[in-house]
């Protein structure tokens, strides 16, 4: 009713006439297939047999994302494998610069991180602020996705559209606590430059002491930061 009086309106005064949007989740609805759906629900039987009968592994929904993307979201490990298994991209993007390897990798999903890695990840690959999967991984204190990132070979010293680095984010968007100290070790030990700054040349130290961070200032001042 809203909708027609206003179209009515708008042809009594002669005023542009707007389109109606359409209401988000039923367009995502629309555009979500059952392969979206079996992998929202952690499907795997559901899953091989769509796949079987033809359905297409990467199609896209509303948002731009894959079925991966979609188990990826939900940590669902049985539908990822299953997707992965059958050759899903890894690296495809939604329309916010997501994919299941990066997504896993910020939200710390191990399982689905290491099958990511295992299938080609684009490791030099980056999301909407410009950061690899490790920074914001780093940033959230997710140690072992951390760890799992290092050793798979993710440029440690990338510096995101914020001017950060994975060692930064590790210290200015957290609590100091001893998850964030096992990442600001891991991060050192794998050669990040503890005298990099921030894009305003405050450094990690300064940025340590500005928030009273002590055990993360000492791990810094002992890698020789200043």
């Amino acid at each position: 009713m809203r909708n027609s009086l206003a179209l009515s309106a708008a042809l009594v005064l002669g005023l542009p006439q707007v389109q109606a949007q359409p209401n988000a989740a039923a367009t995502a609805a629309a555009v979500s297939t059952p392969l979206h759906q079996a992998a929202g629900r952690d499907d795997a039987p559901a899953i091989w047999q769509l796949l079987a009968q033809g359905a297409a592994i990467d199609a896209r929904d509303a948002q731009g994302r894959t079925p991966l993307l979609v188990a990826t979201h939900g940590n669902h490990i049985q539908a990822a494998r299953a997707l992965i298994g059958a050759g899903a991209d890894v690296n495809a993007k939604d329309q916010i610069q997501d994919s299941p390897y990066l997504y896993a990798g910020a939200r710390g999903h191990l399982e689905i991180l290491t099958m990511t890695l295992a299938q080609g990840a684009d490791l030099r690959s980056t999301n909407r602020y410009g950061g690899t999967a490790l920074i914001p991984a780093s940033e959230r204190g997710h140690v072992e996705t951390v760890r799992r990132l290092i050793n798979a070979g993710v440029a440690v010293d990338h510096v995101n559209r914020l001017g950060w680095t994975a060692l930064l984010e590790a210290i200015i968007l957290s609590d100091g606590g001893p998850r964030h100290q096992q990442i600001v070790q891991a991060l050192i030990d794998a050669g990040a430059n503890v005298q990099l700054a921030d894009a305003e040349g405050v450094t990690p130290l300064q940025h340590a002491v500005q928030r009273g961070h002590t055990e993360t200032e000492s791990i810094l001042r002992a890698a020789g930061a200043r």
